[in-house]
């Protein structure tokens, strides 16, 4: 018995501007993401990153305060090599992230500030597919996402951010997690993915830490990439859940 091929991917819509991706540690928009962030800046789209964390826990032989400027250095020049320009960390300890009002208002505040079209995060799904749990700071920061779009749109929603000069912001169309095991949209990456790998690798200090086959960075992502390509009749892709919060 032929086993079930797995539903085709949809084509991710590219009718946006600017975009936002908010997500807990350097390095998570590198494992998949950043060759389809290349792809839209390469278009003129305007791409914000802002780490909810600086990462500082991620390296054992590291203390955080030590740890701390070589990822978030790290991270900036990953971002310059798929043109972003504009990386914001928010300082929140890395590890210990909770899904809450702080957080919440945090992650509002940046989404008033940038109005984007487009919020990225990545997989806040308990699991990744049913395989392997995800990690603590990955789910509290993508749901915190989830509900900082409607925040953000809400002035009786931390009414103290308009009081700072935010105004609310209703204007996101959509919000991305890629890499969830719900993706049914992709992008095509096929001449974005060597600049993918190079993002990944500019976290050097973090992959030489890590060790193991998430540090082979061009092993790891093409297995991902051809996957998800296949399912969008393409070479390599990325693949993302969509969740609207307009019909337009």
């Amino acid at each position: 018995m032929n086993e079930q091929q797995p539903e085709p991917y949809q084509a991710l819509r590219e009718d946006w501007q600017t975009a936002v991706a908010v997500v807990a540690h350097p390095d998570d928009m590198e494992y998949g993401a950043a060759a389809a962030v290349a792809r839209w800046t390469s278009q003129g789209r305007r791409v914000v990153y802002v780490m909810v964390t600086s990462g500082e826990a991620g390296i054992d032989s590291l203390p955080p305060e030590r740890c701390r400027p070589v990822r978030e250095a790290e991270q900036v020049a990953s971002a310059a090599l798929v043109g972003v320009h504009e990386v914001e960390f928010l300082g929140h300890p890395d590890g210990v992230l909770e899904h809450g009002l702080t957080l919440r208002r945090d992650i509002a505040r940046v989404i008033r500030r940038h109005r984007p079209e487009i919020v990225l995060t990545t997989n806040f799904r308990d699991t990744y597919g049913g395989v392997m749990p995800n990690q603590a700071d990955h789910i509290a920061t993508g749901r915190a996402t989830l509900d900082a779009v409607r925040d953000a749109g809400n002035r009786w929603v931390f009414p103290d951010l308009v009081d700072e000069g935010h105004q609310p912001w209703d204007g996101v169309r959509e919000l991305w997690a890629a890499g969830s095991p719900d993706a049914r949209h992709a992008v095509d990456t096929t001449d974005f993915f060597d600049v993918g790998v190079a993002s990944l690798r500019a976290h050097k200090a973090y992959l030489e830490g890590l060790g193991g086959d998430m540090a082979n960075a061009a092993d790891f992502l093409e297995g991902f990439a051809r996957a998800a390509g296949t399912r969008l009749g393409v070479r390599y892709a990325s693949s993302f859940e969509v969740l609207p919060f307009s019909f337009g």
